[in-house]
């Protein structure tokens, strides 16, 4: 039987994720993205299920590529919330829509109980890395969604980080500005993208720290073939580094010593932000579970 908290509402609803942010123990968390098909949606929920028993902090469900999906996204963040004790973190773009459209989402996510939104402005829909046109009847920036969703009734609102630098920001300068807006405007925690190299991560989060109360959770990503990390690059827009690729490339003709490598890379990484701080681990799950639990069990989490 549900454990019901405020307003008659089941606990793990209504959990705050900035107050497990700043709880004892490391933030564990675990990101999704929705299915294309029933196949894929049967893979998908074997995953939430095996992940469900670590208890993570709060699980989350991302867009497709360029804004699509965005039904497949608000059904399985709404199946999340009725059926396992998991806290969902509902994601929400800018992406071709329209300020009503928007508020319509808000509202879908609302009657399935959910309180906690990720307000990303998006990438432009076609093409990641091509050129940003709001909707016109919508917003341009993550700040005004932000604002947008915490009039709109009792949200935690989160936001999205960038510690290599977002691809259409000219320095890491920016980003912090922009961090510091996103705050201002009444976000309470941020989520990074994948991190590869835990000195951006720490730069950024300290730059920030300085100025806000911001906790900055890192995104965490084991990977575990190359053609997966070719269309991450992309998707990020930045490179991966050079110490990162070398030790994939110096095994990429053994499928097994590259997913191996991949998970120690990801268990080192996640080893030294935990060590340094962080308060937590975002673990970007590419809608499997076993990499994700061998760097949850590396960690001794």
């Amino acid at each position: 039987m549900a454990h019901h908290g405020g307003g008659g509402r089941p606990e793990h609803l209504v959990a705050s994720i900035p107050a497990r942010l700043r709880g004892a123990q490391p933030s564990i968390s675990f990101e999704f993205f929705p299915p294309k098909d029933d196949a894929s949606e049967a893979q998908l929920w074997d995953a939430i299920r095996r992940l469900e028993r670590v208890r993570p902090a709060f699980v989350s469900v991302t867009y497709g590529a360029g804004g699509t999906t965005q039904d497949r996204t608000v059904r399985v963040t709404g199946r999340i919330a009725d059926e396992t004790s998991l806290t969902p973190l509902a994601h929400l773009t800018c992406v071709g829509a329209s300020v009503r459209q928007v508020r319509q989402v808000v509202g879908q996510y609302a009657a399935s109980g959910v309180r906690n939104i990720l307000a990303l402005r998006g990438d432009p829909p076609g093409d990641v890395r091509g050129v940003w046109t709001p909707h016109p009847e919508g917003l341009d920036h993550a700040e005004q969604l932000v604002a947008l969703v915490r009039g709109l009734g009792d949200f935690t609102v989160g936001v999205a980080a960038f510690p290599d630098v977002h691809p259409d920001s000219p320095d890491l300068d920016h980003d912090v500005e922009v961090l510091v807006r996103k705050a201002d405007a009444g976000a309470s925690f941020a989520v990074t993208q994948m991190v590869f190299d835990a000195e951006s991560y720490l730069r950024l989060r300290d730059r920030v720290a300085a100025r806000r109360d911001l906790p900055i959770t890192p995104g965490l990503m084991p990977v575990t073939n190359l053609r997966q990390v070719t269309r991450m690059t992309e998707l990020m827009g930045t490179p991966l580094p050079a110490a990162v690729v070398a030790r994939l490339e110096a095994v990429k003709d053994d499928p097994v010593a590259v997913r191996a490598v991949g998970v120690e890379i990801a268990t080192e990484l996640g080893r030294r932000m935990l060590d340094e701080g962080a308060p937590g681990l975002h673990f970007i799950t590419m809608n499997r579970s076993t990499a994700t639990l061998e760097v949850f069990d590396g960690l001794g989490l």
